[in-house]
């Protein structure tokens, strides 16, 4: 069996979007239906597709590499006061899914002193960004890494934090979804730390990626600025590392951050700079 090699990965690839696009067009037959009469051969479509999810769901987990990986230690990907959601130290995948290398990530949150963040409620269903720390704060090179991928040019949306916005949130995720891993993720780097190693800073702000594919970074360089794009419920960071550049084909990597560790769900930590060299 190809067990975690690029063959079995790129065909949980297909499958899943198979699956996804065939969920749209059973979506899109139940609402045609509603209208104008289906030919009735057309409700065979539902059980094809739920066969496709379960193959897909099959080579995925024959993907899967045959032994967790070890924790890799690098720099904190951001400095001063930070609290962490949806971390592995509680569970593993920390984000529900091992889609797109994530089944080691995290978010982070800045969480100033005087605890100015706001939280959730019930109004005002969004705001602005700039009500929260976090955005446009700054990111930090986790190691001497070379660059592979950067996107910058999507929108900074209000916040979803509140609780009517959290349920737009599930809706708009699942039509982001049908878009691929850049409608999820959003602006983002992607950085080759080497050994197979790479790491993935997303939700970034518009605009303020200040590297390029093929540009090499030292440990905490500056590399861009925490925003609110992709599928994002408030300003943070979502980061996490895994063994493939290409999000479709990754699989998650452990880590923990010098200094740090791996902080747990609503753990506030104090995130160091890096050592000299």
């Amino acid at each position: 069996m190809d067990s975690g090699g690029p063959g079995m990965r790129r065909t949980a690839q297909v499958l899943r979007s198979l699956f996804v696009w065939g969920l749209a067009a059973v979506l899109a037959l139940i609402v045609t239906d509603a209208f104008v009469s289906v030919p009735t051969w057309w409700f065979l479509l539902p059980p094809v597709v739920v066969c496709v999810w379960l193959a897909s769901l099959a080579a995925g987990y024959a993907a899967r590499p045959g032994h967790e990986p070890g924790a890799v230690e690098v720099a904190p990907p951001v400095r001063g006061r930070w609290s962490a959601l949806n971390s592995p130290a509680d569970r593993v995948p920390s984000h529900g899914t091992r889609e797109l290398g994530q089944a080691y990530a995290i978010d982070v949150v800045a969480e100033p002193a005087d605890g100015e963040r706001p939280g959730a409620g019930w109004w005002p269903p969004m705001r602005p960004n700039s009500d929260f720390p976090a955005f446009g704060r700054p990111l930090y090179a986790v190691a001497d890494a070379t660059v592979v991928a950067v996107s910058d040019s999507r929108r900074d949306h209000l916040s979803r934090n509140s609780y009517p916005a959290l349920v737009y949130l599930v809706f708009e995720g699942i039509i982001r979804m049908f878009g691929g891993a850049g409608r999820i993720v959003g602006n983002h780097v992607i950085l080759d730390l080497g050994e197979g190693v790479h790491a993935v800073y997303a939700h970034l702000r518009r605009g303020s990626a200040e590297v390029s594919p093929g540009d090499r970074v030292t440990t905490g360089q500056r590399i861009g600025l925490c925003g609110n794009s992709g599928n994002s419920s408030e300003p943070h960071l979502h980061f996490h590392l895994m063994d493939h550049p290409d999000l479709g084909l990754a699989h998650g990597i452990p880590f923990t951050w010098t200094g740090v560790g791996v902080p747990a769900g609503h753990e506030v930590f104090d995130a160091p700079g890096p050592a000299p060299h």
